[in-house]
Protein backbone atom coordinates (compact mmCIF):
# COMPACT_ATOMS: atom_id res chain seq x y z
CA UNK A 1 0.00 0.00 0.00
CA UNK A 2 1.58 3.47 -1.11
CA UNK A 3 0.21 5.75 1.49
CA UNK A 4 3.14 8.86 1.23
CA UNK A 5 3.65 11.23 -0.48
CA UNK A 6 6.54 12.02 -2.59
CA UNK A 7 9.19 14.53 -1.17
CA UNK A 8 11.64 15.50 -3.97
CA UNK A 9 14.70 17.58 -4.04
CA UNK A 10 16.22 19.22 -7.30
CA UNK A 11 19.82 20.46 -8.10
CA UNK A 12 20.84 22.31 -11.54
CA UNK A 13 23.97 20.56 -11.05
CA UNK A 14 22.99 17.00 -13.35
CA UNK A 15 19.69 17.41 -13.27
CA UNK A 16 18.89 15.13 -10.48
CA UNK A 17 15.93 14.49 -8.48
CA UNK A 18 15.24 12.51 -5.27
CA UNK A 19 11.67 10.95 -4.14
CA UNK A 20 10.77 9.21 -1.25
CA UNK A 21 7.61 7.33 -0.78
CA UNK A 22 6.35 5.69 2.33
CA UNK A 23 5.08 2.07 1.55
CA UNK A 24 3.71 0.63 4.55
CA UNK A 25 4.01 -3.61 4.96
CA UNK A 26 1.05 -5.27 5.40
CA UNK A 27 -0.45 -5.07 9.05
CA UNK A 28 1.69 -1.48 9.77
CA UNK A 29 -0.72 0.75 10.04
CA UNK A 30 0.28 4.17 9.59
CA UNK A 31 -2.04 7.04 10.56
CA UNK A 32 -2.69 10.42 8.26
CA UNK A 33 -2.44 13.59 10.55
CA UNK A 34 -4.12 16.64 9.95
CA UNK A 35 -2.11 19.13 10.99
CA UNK A 36 1.52 19.18 12.45
CA UNK A 37 1.55 18.74 15.52
CA UNK A 38 2.88 21.49 17.98
CA UNK A 39 2.94 23.51 20.96
CA UNK A 40 0.58 26.08 19.75
CA UNK A 41 -2.94 26.63 20.57
CA UNK A 42 -5.68 26.39 17.98
CA UNK A 43 -7.22 29.57 18.14
CA UNK A 44 -10.38 28.92 15.73
CA UNK A 45 -12.69 26.75 18.37
CA UNK A 46 -14.23 24.87 15.46
CA UNK A 47 -10.96 23.47 14.41
CA UNK A 48 -11.25 19.97 15.27
CA UNK A 49 -14.28 20.64 13.11
CA UNK A 50 -12.68 21.84 10.38
CA UNK A 51 -9.85 19.05 11.17
CA UNK A 52 -11.54 15.69 11.97
CA UNK A 53 -9.64 12.31 12.74
CA UNK A 54 -10.92 10.37 9.63
CA UNK A 55 -8.35 9.77 7.27
CA UNK A 56 -7.90 11.63 4.28
CA UNK A 57 -6.72 10.66 0.49
CA UNK A 58 -3.21 11.69 0.29
CA UNK A 59 -4.21 14.35 -2.44
CA UNK A 60 -6.26 16.38 -0.13
CA UNK A 61 -4.62 16.06 2.91
CA UNK A 62 -2.84 18.95 4.42
CA UNK A 63 0.65 19.65 3.17
CA UNK A 64 2.98 19.34 5.88
CA UNK A 65 6.97 20.01 5.48
CA UNK A 66 9.50 19.83 8.11
CA UNK A 67 8.57 21.73 11.07
CA UNK A 68 5.42 22.83 9.84
CA UNK A 69 6.24 24.50 6.79
CA UNK A 70 3.79 24.27 4.08
CA UNK A 71 4.46 22.68 1.23
CA UNK A 72 2.89 21.20 -2.30
CA UNK A 73 1.55 17.23 -1.89
CA UNK A 74 3.42 16.41 1.36
CA UNK A 75 1.57 14.47 4.10
CA UNK A 76 2.80 13.79 7.40
CA UNK A 77 1.94 9.82 8.91
CA UNK A 78 2.02 8.40 12.39
CA UNK A 79 3.69 5.01 13.26
CA UNK A 80 3.78 3.40 16.44
CA UNK A 81 6.96 2.88 17.87
CA UNK A 82 7.27 -0.78 17.09
CA UNK A 83 6.47 -0.41 13.28
CA UNK A 84 8.68 -0.98 10.47
CA UNK A 85 9.71 1.96 8.60
CA UNK A 86 9.56 0.91 4.66
CA UNK A 87 9.40 2.92 1.75
CA UNK A 88 10.76 3.34 -1.99
CA UNK A 89 13.73 5.85 -2.97
CA UNK A 90 13.23 6.93 -6.76
CA UNK A 91 15.97 8.68 -8.58
CA UNK A 92 15.06 10.81 -11.54
CA UNK A 93 17.83 12.07 -13.71
CA UNK A 94 17.00 15.01 -16.71
CA UNK A 95 16.52 13.42 -20.30
CA UNK A 96 20.27 12.13 -22.41
CA UNK A 97 21.67 13.21 -18.56
CA UNK A 98 23.93 10.62 -16.88
CA UNK A 99 24.99 11.57 -13.01
CA UNK A 100 28.67 10.63 -11.60
CA UNK A 101 28.24 9.80 -7.74
CA UNK A 102 30.38 8.61 -5.04
CA UNK A 103 27.72 6.59 -3.53
CA UNK A 104 23.41 6.80 -2.64
CA UNK A 105 22.89 6.00 0.92
CA UNK A 106 19.50 6.11 3.00
CA UNK A 107 19.32 6.95 6.63
CA UNK A 108 16.84 6.83 9.23
CA UNK A 109 17.78 9.32 11.76
CA UNK A 110 15.86 10.14 15.81
CA UNK A 111 16.79 13.19 17.24
CA UNK A 112 16.48 15.37 20.03
CA UNK A 113 16.90 19.09 18.49
CA UNK A 114 17.00 21.98 21.49
CA UNK A 115 18.86 24.44 19.02
CA UNK A 116 15.68 26.62 18.70
CA UNK A 117 17.93 29.96 19.89
CA UNK A 118 17.40 29.83 23.59
CA UNK A 119 19.70 26.76 25.05
CA UNK A 120 23.46 26.57 24.33
CA UNK A 121 26.23 24.08 24.01
CA UNK A 122 25.28 21.17 22.12
CA UNK A 123 22.06 21.54 20.32
CA UNK A 124 21.24 18.57 18.76
CA UNK A 125 21.46 14.93 20.17
CA UNK A 126 20.73 11.86 17.14
CA UNK A 127 19.41 8.83 19.46
CA UNK A 128 18.58 6.86 16.34
CA UNK A 129 21.24 6.90 13.44
CA UNK A 130 21.16 4.16 11.42
CA UNK A 131 22.42 3.70 7.66
CA UNK A 132 21.93 1.49 4.42
CA UNK A 133 23.56 2.08 1.36
CA UNK A 134 21.40 1.88 -1.79
CA UNK A 135 23.85 2.03 -4.75
CA UNK A 136 27.06 1.95 -4.56
CA UNK A 137 29.86 4.46 -6.21
CA UNK A 138 29.52 4.45 -9.93
CA UNK A 139 27.38 6.17 -12.70
CA UNK A 140 23.64 6.56 -13.47
CA UNK A 141 22.26 6.78 -17.26
CA UNK A 142 18.26 5.28 -16.51
CA UNK A 143 15.42 8.27 -16.61
CA UNK A 144 14.18 6.73 -13.35
CA UNK A 145 15.39 3.94 -10.77
CA UNK A 146 13.60 2.81 -7.70
CA UNK A 147 15.04 1.35 -4.76
CA UNK A 148 13.38 0.08 -1.99
CA UNK A 149 14.54 0.25 1.67
CA UNK A 150 13.43 -1.35 5.16
CA UNK A 151 14.27 -0.11 8.66
CA UNK A 152 13.36 -2.84 11.06
CA UNK A 153 13.24 -3.57 15.02
CA UNK A 154 14.23 -0.29 15.61
CA UNK A 155 14.11 1.13 19.58
CA UNK A 156 11.76 4.04 19.01
CA UNK A 157 11.49 4.73 22.99
CA UNK A 158 10.37 8.44 22.52
CA UNK A 159 7.81 10.10 21.13
CA UNK A 160 7.93 12.90 18.40
CA UNK A 161 7.24 15.93 20.13
CA UNK A 162 7.49 19.73 19.21
CA UNK A 163 7.96 22.13 21.61
CA UNK A 164 8.73 25.87 22.24
CA UNK A 165 12.45 24.91 23.16
CA UNK A 166 12.80 21.54 21.95
CA UNK A 167 11.77 18.64 19.56
CA UNK A 168 11.88 14.76 19.09
CA UNK A 169 12.63 14.19 15.66
CA UNK A 170 12.14 10.81 13.37
CA UNK A 171 13.28 11.06 9.65
CA UNK A 172 14.11 9.27 7.09
CA UNK A 173 17.26 10.85 4.97
CA UNK A 174 18.68 9.88 1.36
CA UNK A 175 21.74 11.44 0.41
CA UNK A 176 24.04 11.01 -2.58
CA UNK A 177 27.57 12.10 -2.36
CA UNK A 178 29.37 13.73 -5.53
CA UNK A 179 32.98 15.04 -6.84
CA UNK A 180 33.85 18.69 -6.60
CA UNK A 181 29.62 19.66 -5.84
CA UNK A 182 27.89 19.51 -2.43
CA UNK A 183 25.55 16.64 -1.75
CA UNK A 184 22.83 15.81 -3.02
CA UNK A 185 20.51 15.30 0.12
CA UNK A 186 16.32 15.06 0.94
CA UNK A 187 14.42 13.98 4.37
CA UNK A 188 10.98 12.60 4.75
CA UNK A 189 9.84 13.80 8.75
CA UNK A 190 8.33 10.05 10.34
CA UNK A 191 5.97 11.26 13.45
CA UNK A 192 5.96 8.18 16.13
CA UNK A 193 3.52 7.71 18.39
CA UNK A 194 4.02 5.62 21.87
CA UNK A 195 0.84 3.86 22.93
CA UNK A 196 0.43 3.64 26.89
CA UNK A 197 -1.68 1.15 28.95
CA UNK A 198 -4.35 1.90 31.46
CA UNK A 199 -2.64 2.28 35.19
CA UNK A 200 -2.74 -0.63 37.43
CA UNK A 201 -3.89 1.80 39.72
CA UNK A 202 -5.21 5.46 39.48
CA UNK A 203 -6.09 7.13 43.16
CA UNK A 204 -8.13 10.22 43.30
CA UNK A 205 -6.88 13.32 44.54
CA UNK A 206 -7.68 14.47 47.81
CA UNK A 207 -6.27 18.24 49.06
CA UNK A 208 -7.33 20.42 51.69
CA UNK A 209 -6.38 24.05 51.29
CA UNK A 210 -7.40 27.38 52.86
CA UNK A 211 -6.17 30.76 54.97
CA UNK A 212 -6.35 30.23 58.39
CA UNK A 213 -9.84 31.52 59.53
CA UNK A 214 -10.97 32.88 56.21
CA UNK A 215 -10.83 29.88 54.17
CA UNK A 216 -11.25 26.13 54.28
CA UNK A 217 -12.30 24.14 50.80
CA UNK A 218 -11.14 20.36 50.18
CA UNK A 219 -10.71 19.18 46.36
CA UNK A 220 -11.46 15.82 44.77
CA UNK A 221 -10.68 14.84 41.24
CA UNK A 222 -11.95 10.98 40.74
CA UNK A 223 -7.93 9.84 39.33
CA UNK A 224 -4.88 11.46 38.99
CA UNK A 225 -3.72 9.63 35.25
CA UNK A 226 -5.68 10.26 32.41
CA UNK A 227 -5.91 9.50 28.67
CA UNK A 228 -5.71 12.19 25.93
CA UNK A 229 -9.27 11.51 24.98
CA UNK A 230 -10.69 11.44 28.70
CA UNK A 231 -12.63 13.68 30.86
CA UNK A 232 -11.74 14.84 34.56
CA UNK A 233 -14.62 15.13 36.79
CA UNK A 234 -14.35 16.30 40.64
CA UNK A 235 -16.36 18.51 43.23
CA UNK A 236 -14.77 21.28 45.33
CA UNK A 237 -16.24 21.35 48.76
CA UNK A 238 -16.31 24.72 50.76
CA UNK A 239 -16.18 24.46 54.50
CA UNK A 240 -15.33 27.49 55.62
CA UNK A 241 -16.22 31.32 53.90
CA UNK A 242 -15.45 34.22 55.43
CA UNK A 243 -14.09 36.42 52.60
CA UNK A 244 -16.11 37.23 49.67
CA UNK A 245 -15.81 35.40 46.40
CA UNK A 246 -16.03 36.67 43.07
CA UNK A 247 -15.48 33.96 41.20
CA UNK A 248 -13.43 30.58 40.74
CA UNK A 249 -11.75 29.35 37.35
CA UNK A 250 -9.99 25.93 36.18
CA UNK A 251 -7.10 25.90 34.35
CA UNK A 252 -4.83 23.64 32.50
CA UNK A 253 -1.00 24.32 32.26
CA UNK A 254 1.59 22.46 30.32
CA UNK A 255 5.01 23.25 31.31
CA UNK A 256 8.24 22.14 29.49
CA UNK A 257 11.74 22.07 31.04
CA UNK A 258 14.74 21.60 28.38
CA UNK A 259 18.37 21.74 28.60
CA UNK A 260 21.46 20.58 30.92
CA UNK A 261 21.04 20.32 34.67
CA UNK A 262 17.51 18.06 34.14
CA UNK A 263 17.46 16.24 37.69
CA UNK A 264 17.62 19.13 39.79
CA UNK A 265 15.13 21.21 38.00
CA UNK A 266 12.69 18.13 37.73
CA UNK A 267 13.13 17.40 41.49
CA UNK A 268 9.67 19.64 42.65
CA UNK A 269 9.69 21.83 39.46
CA UNK A 270 10.61 24.13 42.81
CA UNK A 271 13.89 26.63 41.02
CA UNK A 272 12.97 29.81 40.25
CA UNK A 273 13.76 31.42 36.52
CA UNK A 274 17.03 32.86 37.67
CA UNK A 275 18.42 29.36 39.15
CA UNK A 276 17.09 27.77 35.64
CA UNK A 277 19.22 30.25 33.67
CA UNK A 278 22.41 29.57 35.88
CA UNK A 279 21.64 25.96 35.24
CA UNK A 280 21.26 26.61 31.59
CA UNK A 281 17.88 25.04 32.11
CA UNK A 282 14.62 26.74 30.30
CA UNK A 283 11.04 26.27 31.68
CA UNK A 284 7.96 27.42 29.58
CA UNK A 285 4.50 27.26 31.29
CA UNK A 286 1.53 27.71 29.09
CA UNK A 287 -2.31 27.89 29.81
CA UNK A 288 -3.97 25.66 27.23
CA UNK A 289 -7.16 26.06 28.37
CA UNK A 290 -9.41 28.50 31.66
CA UNK A 291 -12.97 27.83 32.23
CA UNK A 292 -15.03 29.11 34.90
CA UNK A 293 -16.78 27.50 36.91
CA UNK A 294 -18.55 29.47 39.41
CA UNK A 295 -19.81 32.80 39.53
CA UNK A 296 -20.88 35.00 42.69
CA UNK A 297 -20.00 34.12 46.26
CA UNK A 298 -20.25 30.68 47.73
CA UNK A 299 -21.79 29.64 51.31
CA UNK A 300 -20.60 26.93 53.53
CA UNK A 301 -20.99 23.76 52.85
CA UNK A 302 -21.60 24.45 49.38
CA UNK A 303 -20.34 21.55 46.80
CA UNK A 304 -19.19 22.73 43.38
CA UNK A 305 -18.90 20.16 40.78
CA UNK A 306 -15.78 19.87 37.76
CA UNK A 307 -16.18 18.35 34.83
CA UNK A 308 -13.48 18.76 31.91
CA UNK A 309 -13.19 17.44 28.79
CA UNK A 310 -9.23 16.94 27.51
CA UNK A 311 -10.74 16.33 23.95
CA UNK A 312 -12.44 19.76 24.46
CA UNK A 313 -8.88 21.30 24.62
CA UNK A 314 -7.97 23.66 21.51
CA UNK A 315 -4.72 22.54 21.36
CA UNK A 316 -2.21 19.23 20.52
CA UNK A 317 -2.09 17.46 24.14
CA UNK A 318 0.77 14.90 24.16
CA UNK A 319 1.51 11.94 27.32
CA UNK A 320 3.82 13.06 30.19
CA UNK A 321 7.32 13.19 29.16
CA UNK A 322 8.84 12.67 32.71
CA UNK A 323 12.40 13.37 31.62
CA UNK A 324 13.38 12.52 27.79
CA UNK A 325 16.82 11.66 27.60
CA UNK A 326 17.50 13.88 30.63
CA UNK A 327 16.73 16.96 28.39
CA UNK A 328 13.43 17.92 29.09
CA UNK A 329 10.00 17.16 30.38
CA UNK A 330 6.74 17.75 29.98
CA UNK A 331 3.78 18.03 33.03
CA UNK A 332 0.53 18.89 32.61
CA UNK A 333 -1.35 20.48 35.88
CA UNK A 334 -4.64 21.66 36.83
CA UNK A 335 -4.73 25.26 38.15
CA UNK A 336 -7.63 25.97 40.31
CA UNK A 337 -8.08 29.99 41.00
CA UNK A 338 -10.14 31.88 43.43
CA UNK A 339 -10.61 35.21 43.11
CA UNK A 340 -12.27 37.60 46.04
CA UNK A 341 -14.01 41.06 45.19
CA UNK A 342 -10.40 43.02 45.50
CA UNK A 343 -9.50 40.48 42.44
CA UNK A 344 -6.92 39.17 44.99
CA UNK A 345 -5.90 35.33 43.38
CA UNK A 346 -5.82 32.17 45.41
CA UNK A 347 -4.61 28.95 43.99
CA UNK A 348 -3.58 25.48 43.62
CA UNK A 349 -1.90 23.53 41.62
CA UNK A 350 -2.38 19.66 40.96
CA UNK A 351 -0.11 17.83 38.64
CA UNK A 352 -2.50 15.40 36.02
CA UNK A 353 -0.30 12.55 34.26
CA UNK A 354 -1.66 11.56 30.35
CA UNK A 355 -0.64 8.71 28.57
CA UNK A 356 -1.70 7.83 24.49
CA UNK A 357 -4.73 5.24 24.21
CA UNK A 358 -4.92 6.13 20.74
CA UNK A 359 -3.00 6.72 17.35
CA UNK A 360 -3.38 10.36 15.80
Amino acid sequence: MDIGGMFSALTGQGGVKIEIRLTPQRGVQAIPMEHFPSWKLHRNPFWRVKHPNAAKPASIAPALGTYGEMEPREQLYAYESNQDIAGVVTLHLAPGKKVEHMGIKVQFIGRIDTGFGMNEGRPRYDFISLSKELVPPGILYQSKIEIPFMFRNMDKTHESYRGRNVAVRYFVKVVMERKFIPLLKKEHDVWVQVMGRPPAQNEAIKMEVGIEDCLHIEFQYERRIYHLHDTILGKIHFLLVRIKIKHMELAVIRRETSGEGMTNALQGQQSNSNADAAQNVFTETQTLVKYEIMDGAPVKGEVIPVRLSLRGIPADLTPTFAAVNNRFSVRYYLNLVLVDEEDRRYFKQQEIILWRDQLG
